[in-house]
C-alpha cells in the first residue's frame, strides 16, 4: 500500500461526497491500486454515516471507522492513522479546505526522506482564495505567534490541516497523541522535533469553509494545550 488518506467526519453530510471524490480520482491517478481511504466518523448525528456506507460502496478503497460519539478531530485523526498500513500517510479535513493535489508538491520530498511535510497558509507562496471572518485570522495569528514560543519556532502554521507523513513515523508519533481536539496539530508537531524528525513547510491554496466547526472556545483551548504539551515534553511523559 503506497498512500494512506485519513479523512476525519464530523456533521460532514454537505461536503463529504465532492470530497472523497476528488480525493479517489486524484489517488487511482497517482498510486492506481495502491491507497486506502480511511473515514473516522466521529459521533456524526446527521446523515454523514448513511453518505460515507453509500461511498464505500462505489469507491472499494474507503474503509470506515465509527466512533459513537463524538471524540474530537484530535481522536478521529489518531484512530485510522494507527489503523492504515500505507508507505506514507496524508490527513486531510472532510470539508476540502486543502484539495489533495497539493501533494503533487509534498510526496516528493517525503520520497527524499523527509520525515514530515506540512501544508501552510502563511508562507510568501501561500494563497488563502476564501478567507475566514476576520476575528478568526487575528486569533490564529495570535495563537501561531503563541504556539511558536512555547513549543514549535520556526514553524509558520501548525494548524493547516493537511499533512503528509512517513507512514511508519506517522504510526509511532500517534502512538504517543493524546490531545483529542484541536491541539492535536501541535502535539505531533512538538513531538517530531522531540524525536529529531525534520518537517518541512510547503505553500499551499486554502478554502475557508463557512461551516466550519472551530469556535472562539476551540482557540482559547489550544492556548490552554500548549502548556500541557510543554509540561508533558519538560516532564518526560511522552517517554
Amino acid at each position: 500500500m503506497k498512500l494512506s488518506i485519513v479523512i476525519p467526519a464530523y456533521n460532514e453530510e454537505n461536503r463529504i461526497t465532492p470530497t472523497i471524490d476528488s480525493v479517489v480520482a486524484y489517488a487511482e491517478n497517482t498510486f492506481p491500486h495502491q491507497y486506502e481511504i480511511l473515514i473516522v466518523l466521529d459521533g456524526s448525528i446527521d446523515n454523514t454515516p448513511y453518505i460515507v456506507e453509500q461511498l464505500s460502496k462505489r469507491y472499494p478503497a474507503i474503509k470506515i471507522f465509527t466512533n459513537d460519539t463524538n471524540q474530537g478531530k484530535g481522536a478521529a485523526v489518531r484512530r485510522g492513522i494507527l489503523a492504515s498500513v500505507g508507505e506514507y500517510v496524508l490527513f486531510m479535513d472532510a470539508d476540502n479546505s486543502t484539495h489533495i493535489d497539493e501533494l503533487d508538491a509534498m510526496l516528493p520530498l517525503c520520497e527524499e526522506g523527509i520525515e514530515v511535510v506540512i501544508g501552510s497558509r502563511d508562507m510568501k507562496d501561500s494563497h488563502i482564495a476564501v478567507h475566514q471572518a476576520r476575528y478568526k485570522e487575528l486569533l490564529g495569528d495570535l495563537g501561531n505567534w503563541w504556539i511558536q514560543i512555547v513549543l514549535v519556532g520556526g514553524l509558520n502554521d501548525t494548524q493547516c490541516g493537511f499533512k503528509v507523513f512517513q507512514g511508519d513515523i506517522a504510526r509511532q508519533l500517534f502512538q504517543k497523541v493524546s490531545m483529542k481536539g484541536w491541539s492535536f496539530d501541535i502535539e505531533v508537531l512538538a513531538l517530531a522535533r522531540y524525536l529529531g524528525y525534520t518537517i518541512k513547510e510547503m505553500p499551499v491554496i486554502w478554502y475557508n469553509d463557512s461551516e466550519s466547526h472551530v469556535t472562539l472556545f476551540d482557540y482559547l483551548a489550544v492556548l490552554r494545550d500548549t502548556f500541557i504539551i510543554k509540561y508533558r515534553l519538560l516532564s518526560n511523559y511522552y517517554q
